[in-house]
């Protein structure tokens, strides 16, 4: 290593007469960063000056004999290893398991860069290094990925200091969207006024293609947990997990405030927490038709709307400046395009307060007209329950009570048996059955396993799995794995649902897999009658909505930020100032100041970042992970095992590979053949003329050169990890 090269190090020889660097044992290169000698069992310190846990698992300064590669990317799993006739340390361990810290050797912080510390990269003055950790390698080429920057590039962590807050005037009002306004999912808003907060609704997103092994994605509550003592409610608007989802992983975390919904919503929402027996109860309160409650300094009240799920309702957030109003996820119970009655008396009402903030739904702001109302879907629907001569198999979201509804209420009336397939399915018809939405008789549904006892025109199934899921019961019926039910050409499938934005591919794999059993297939595009309906209003419902409601200023939500800025675009189109409306992304900091003469959006935001669940782990999940992991996926990865003589420096024997989705190695003899050879003279090369081996510098030296070398060859860069063993 060239120390012109690195400003960082400088160069100093004890012995002026000594041979040149590289080859005197007293030759070293000092760190500038750190302060005095290398001590082993001292943490380093990393980037942001905080200190890494854990002990050093050997007692001398001398190198481990087994050490895994070193990089800029964090530790798949900790590794340590224990020197024979050493001891070690009391409190550590020789395996970590992923997410906890690991007190053998040093930790790594998910996604940080490689810690500072006080080691010779030549003459092995170091202190032990017994980790495993995932290198990009460096050299090769650029190529651009698509993902941000150029390959070939190195990933840092850039450390950025949250900027403090102001804080909230007095004749001021605070709105800030913690989620739901750069997607669809993970709705989550809280408005904030002279020391109180109220918090509306808490839901999750799935992932996506960008988040592998990721299991769903949070809001970002920091902001709320910093003023736990000020939150003084959470509001459910509905029952929808892109509402309520988060609650099971979130509300812990902001001090469990009251909880306030409609009856429904509160029987899913506690079904959900069965799945969670740790966490302490819910303080859930049930609110019914247009009532109202004090929260701290504000008002709020209620009122229904319609939606795809029963007891769906809308928050009127009274303040002495005016009221904030969203009615949720809605759409309008029309006819031709005129509300019912009872919408145009409830909006109607509405209108009669002084309005100062709107925040409403931009989901199907793209369409226009109005929706199909769901009425006219559960008519059709019934009547093809009624009509149909084969066994019917119906699928749609689990959620959409109604249209359940609908259908088992049809199979009553033509003397039809029902069989529901799906847990989430049976669990919301059971929640249902008990708050009196559904009313079925007992002989009506029956079990699987009953259904050779009936002639099939006899047997209507309700079946998860619409959008594909993998394991969902109608992809089951589709694949020929589920235990009691078989597809056969004398069967009809139903889809009673469009199909989400991303789930193209997995729905056209269904029913082509549906079609191989040779069963009919009906569908939205292709049935002659509407089976299917939005739970969300077109852009004639969104036009009618602000015609009604007249409100000063205007936030568009629930949707990605090209739909927020055609809402904002028709609010323009209806009379609003540009002014008065703010195009919100998440964390944004928007205020009604001086007592509602003005509507803006601050510089300053709140601690944004979505909180991941991985597994058991919910917490920020660094870029860097999910890139090696989309890396893992594209790319594969490249394993070196091998034994370095610790005294010369020479392989004791040839070293061995393995290959995970890179290349199949039967297949690849020359390309291992010549891989071998570069380890080989790295390795030999790298170490010549070191008194004692550091293998943290081979292995840098290693990874680079074998990265080069397979990038030349293949064109592409897996991720290499270098083990070697000292012997």
């Amino acid at each position: 290593m060239d120390p012109k090269r690195h400003p960082k190090l400088r160069f100093s020889r004890t012995n002026p007469s000594a041979s040149p660097a590289g080859q005197s044992r007293e030759s070293s290169y000092t760190n500038r960063n750190t302060q005095g000698p290398s001590r082993p069992g001292i943490a380093a310190q990393n980037l942001n000056g905080r200190t890494r846990a854990g002990f050093s698992s050997r007692t001398s300064g001398a190198p481990s004999r087994l050490s895994f590669a070193q990089g800029s990317r964090p530790p798949l799993r900790n590794h340590a290893y224990i020197a024979p006739g050493t001891t070690r340390p009391a409190g550590t361990t020789t395996h970590s398991t992923r997410g906890a810290p690991s007190t053998s050797g040093r930790s790594f912080d998910r996604g940080s860069s490689r810690p500072q510390s006080s080691y010779s990269p030549r003459t092995g003055t170091s202190p032990s290094r017994s980790f495993s950790t995932i290198k990009r390698p460096a050299h090769p080429p650029m190529r651009h990925s698509g993902r941000g920057r150029p390959e070939g590039q190195q990933a840092h962590k850039v450390i950025h200091k949250q900027a403090p807050l102001p804080p909230l005037a007095e004749d001021s009002i605070r709105v800030i969207c913690l989620g739901g306004v750069e997607e669809v999912g993970r709705n989550m808003t809280l408005v904030e006024f002279r020391g109180d907060i109220i918090v509306v609704d808490m839901g999750l997103q799935f992932n996506d293609s960008k988040t592998p092994g990721i299991d769903y994605i949070l809001p970002n509550t920091r902001y709320l947990e910093e003023r736990k003592d000020k939150i003084r409610a959470v509001i459910i608007t509905h029952g929808h997990l892109d509402h309520i989802g988060g609650i099971p992983y979130l509300m812990d975390r902001i001090g469990n405030p009251p909880m306030y919904t409609r009856n429904l919503t509160s029987l899913i929402i506690r079904k959900r927490q069965e799945e969670f027996p740790h966490l302490p109860p819910l303080d859930l309160k049930i609110v019914e038709g247009n009532g109202r409650v004090k929260l701290g300094g504000m008002s709020v009240k209620f009122f229904s709307v319609t939606h795809s799920i029963p007891d769906s309702m809308g928050v009127v957030i009274e303040t002495p400046y005016g009221n904030i109003l969203t009615p949720g996820d809605y759409k309008l119970d029309h006819t031709d395009g005129i509300p019912s009655d009872e919408e145009e008396a409830t909006y109607t009402e509405l209108a009669k307060d002084t309005n100062l903030l709107l925040l409403t739904d931009s989901t199907n702001i793209e369409n226009p007209g109005f929706s199909t109302p769901e009425k006219l879907v559960g008519e059709n629907l019934a009547e093809i329950v009624r009509t149909v001569k084969t066994r019917l198999i119906v699928s749609m979201f689990a959620s959409h009570i109604i249209r359940i509804a609908k259908v088992i209420q049809a199979c009553e009336q033509n003397n039809k048996k029902v069989v529901i397939e799906g847990r989430s399915m049976r669990n919301n018809v059971d929640i249902c059955i008990v708050a009196g939405l559904i009313q079925v008789k007992d002989t009506t549904i029956i079990q699987s396993g009953d259904i050779p006892n009936y002639p099939p025109d006899r047997i209507v199934v309700l079946a998860t799995g619409a959008q594909g899921d993998e394991f969902a019961a109608l992809t089951r019926l589709a694949n020929k794995s589920h235990k009691q039910i078989r597809l056969s050409d004398k069967d009809t499938v139903l889809l009673s649902s469009s199909i989400v934005p991303g789930n193209e591919k997995a729905v056209q794999d269904l029913k082509d897999n549906i079609a191989r059993n040779g069963t009919h297939i009906l569908h939205y595009r292709t049935s002659d009658v509407y089976i299917h309906s939005t739970g969300h209003g077109n852009r004639g419902e969104i036009e009618w909505l602000h015609k009604k409601i007249k409100a000063k200023f205007f936030i568009p939500i629930h949707g990605t930020h090209y739909m927020l800025r055609l809402h904002a675009e028709l609010a323009q189109s209806l009379g609003m100032p540009k002014s008065n409306i703010v195009v919100p992304d998440n964390s944004m900091i928007i205020e009604i100041q001086k007592g509602g003469e003005k509507i803006v959006s601050l510089k300053e935001k709140a601690p944004n970042g979505p909180l991941m669940v991985d597994g058991f782990a919910v917490g920020d999940m660094q870029e860097v992970v999910l890139r090696d992991r989309q890396m893992l996926a594209e790319e594969g990865m490249f394993v070196i095992i091998a034994s370095i003589n610790s005294s010369t420096g020479k392989l004791k024997k040839s070293p061995d590979i393995i290959s995970r989705g890179f290349v199949y190695l039967r297949e690849s003899q020359d390309l291992l053949h010549q891989s071998r050879i570069i380890i080989k003279k790295t390795i030999e090369d790298t170490t010549q003329g070191m008194h004692l081996i550091n293998f943290d510098f081979v292995k840098d030296q290693l990874t680079d050169a074998v990265s080069r070398f397979l990038f030349q060859k293949t064109a592409k860069r897996p991720i290499v990890i270098p083990v070697l063993l000292g012997v």
